[in-house]
Order: structure tokens, then C-alpha cells, then sequence
């Protein structure tokens, strides 16, 4: 998957299908679109394409409300990565800034799908806008397609077990601890990516659990609950199966401790991806303020032996 950081750059891309789109999780409805291009891309003898944002335009729009607090299910690096699994082409990521909110949705196909990059075909989903105020849609689309040479189409929302998928939902079943729920949404688990940092051994080797942390560095990352959390990891060619407690410690940005049941003395250092396979546990006292450091190590021994 090719990554560019401007339309000019872009501007190589052959035949192109493009859709647009935060994609924030590539959950199982931007999966969907993702196939509908691909298939397209290769009826047109073209490249899929996805035109997305950073930061999010919450972020950059209402910093003192929408934006204060955002929290997202992938982090950006996290995303590509989601994203190249899916198998996309190219994906085209555009600094979200208060002048480029202001393009209206007729110029922003004129002069940019159409103008710079070409597109043989626009693919949105359901209810999707864009453009200055939010104005163009597909029924726009539908209408522009003849005046500036594109096809158009719309893929209709997505349900899983009867419920319609969208971020926000996945961002629910995060926040409160249902990591199934989330990663049936997600078609895939729900993951963190980080470089493992070797922990104090105060805190978990002193107990007999060798602890690694893995550092959640984008402030707009959502992190689950305080909890132990059955997972999987890998990194490069490194995988083992293991456990995550997440701490009621108070931080806004929550530390992730990790016990390894494969543990190598090179992991510190390494980037490692992990995926949250359920919640084991949210408590051992009963309450709802979830895991102490202490009582996470003393749960997971538990647990472990």
C-alpha cells in the first residue's frame, strides 16, 4: 500500500477509485467499501483509493467541545495498518486545517477527485457528507457525475447481528469493556500498537509476574477500562499469547502492563502490536473503580499459577 501526504503527490495514481472518509477501526463497514473499490479499481484497470484526515476534524473544527476529550479506536499508525490489511491500494492522508474546511463539496470534487487525481469512480457510504458545511452527498454526486466525467456509488450500511456497525458504536463497547462485542463490529481485534518498555520489578517481577509496559503515546487513543484482558501480540516475527491489566491509576493516558507467556529478553524495545481478545476481569473487590496496580499483579498470579 502506497502512502501519500498531498493530492500532487497522488496525482500518480492510475485510474483511480476513490472513497472518502475518517475510517477510524476499518471496521466491517469500511471493510465493505473497501472491497467495492477494489472490485472496481480492477474493472476500470485502476488503484483503490482512500482520501482520509489528520487530525481529526472535531480536533481542528471545536477544540473546546466536539474536540475536547476525542477519542478514536485506532491511533493514525494503527490505522494504516488496519488499512493495509484490508488490502487497499493507496491511501491519501490530507492535514485537516481550518482553510482546507472550507472547500465546498462541489469544489472539492471539481478540483480535486476530478481535477488533480482523476477519478474514474466516487464511492461513499451511507448518509456520508463532506465539503464546507457539510453539503455534498451522493444525491450531489449523482448529479455532478455527468458534468465533470466520474461514475458514482453508495454502499448502504452495515449490520452485524441486527445492529448497524459504525465507530461510534465500537467506541461504546470499548469504553465499557465489551471487547467481543467491539471486535465482532471491528472484523478484526481491537488493537493497541506500541514499543514495549522493560517495567520497574518492583511492580510485577518482585510478585513472580514479569511485567513488560507498553506506552499509550496519542493522547486521542481510547484505551479500555481498568481491567485484566486476555490477548494475543506480535511483533515481526515474535508471537505469544498473554495477559493486559490497565490500572486505575488516575493518568489520562492509561499505562498498559503486559505479561508474556513466551517472554524474550530482546522484547524491550520492540514495536509490538497487541490484540485484545475479552475482558477476564474488572474488578476483584467487587466495585466499579476498577483494577489497582497491586491488585492487578495479584490477579494476574492468580491467573497465571
Amino acid at each position: 500500500m502506497r502512502i501519500f501526504k498531498s493530492f500532487e503527490e497522488a496525482a500518480v495514481i492510475r485510474s483511480p477509485v476513490v472513497t472518502t472518509g475518517i475510517f477510524d477501526g476499518v471496521h466491517v463497514g469500511h471493510k465493505t467499501i473497501i472491497r467495492r473499490l477494489k472490485k472496481l479499481a480492477a474493472e476500470y484497470d485502476g488503484e483503490s483509493v482512500l482520501i482520509t484526515f489528520h487530525p481529526h476534524p472535531r480536533v481542528v473544527l471545536y477544540p473546546e467541545t466536539a474536540g475536547r476529550g476525542l477519542k478514536l479506536i485506532c491511533s493514525q499508525e494503527e490505522k494504516t495498518e488496519m488499512l493495509r490489511k484490508a488490502g487497499l491500494d493507496n491511501v491519501i492522508i490530507i492535514e485537516f486545517t481550518r482553510d482546507f474546511s472550507r472547500i465546498t463539496g462541489e469544489e472539492f470534487v471539481r478540483e480535486i477527485l476530478c481535477g488533480i487525481l482523476r477519478a474514474k469512480v466516487i464511492v461513499v457510504g451511507h448518509n456520508h457528507h463532506f465539503g464546507f458545511n457539510q453539503e455534498g452527498d451522493y444525491s450531489q454526486l449523482w448529479k455532478w457525475r455527468q458534468k465533470y466525467g466520474f461514475e458514482a456509488e453508495e454502499i448502504p450500511m452495515q449490520e452485524v447481528q441486527n445492529e448497524t456497525v459504525s465507530s461510534t458504536r465500537i467506541r461504546q463497547a470499548i469504553s465499557e469493556g465489551y471487547i467481543q462485542r467491539a471486535n465482532a463490529y471491528l472484523d478484526h481485534f481491537y488493537i493497541i500498537i506500541g514499543t514495549a518498555v522493560k517495567d520497574d520489578p518492583a511492580t510485577g517481577t518482585a510478585a513472580g509476574v514479569p511485567l513488560i509496559t507498553i506506552p499509550v503515546t496519542d493522547p486521542n487513543k481510547l484505551v479500555p477500562p481498568p481491567g485484566l484482558y486476555a490477548v494475543s501480540c506480535a511483533a515481526d516475527t515474535y508471537y505469544s499469547r498473554g495477559m493486559v491489566f490497565i490500572a486505575d491509576n488516575g493518568s489520562l493516558r492509561p499505562r498498559v502492563y503486559l505479561h508474556l507467556e513466551n517472554y524474550e529478553d530482546d522484547i524491550p524495545g520492540k514495536r509490538m502490536t497487541l490484540f485484545f481478545h475479552k475482558r477476564l476481569t474488572a474488578s476483584i473487590t467487587g466495585n466499579d473503580t476498577g483494577l489497582s496496580l497491586a491488585e492487578g499483579v495479584r490477579e494476574m498470579k492468580e491467573l497465571i499459577f
